[in-house]
């Protein structure tokens, strides 16, 4: 990585990801507002 460049991935433990994906399978969040409420950057990321 070059210097001064920042990583803007992120790595998200197993248990945030379970929580994440509970919480719009039972429908109390969209996959939209997962991303804003939780700063997750990538689309694919949260598709279920």
């Amino acid at each position: 990585m070059e210097q001064g460049v920042k990583r803007t991935q992120r790595d998200y433990s197993l248990s945030f990801k379970l929580a994440v994906v509970d919480q719009i399978e039972k429908g109390e969040l969209t996959y939209k507002q997962a991303q804003v409420r939780y700063g997750i950057q990538g689309r694919s990321t949260v598709l279920v």
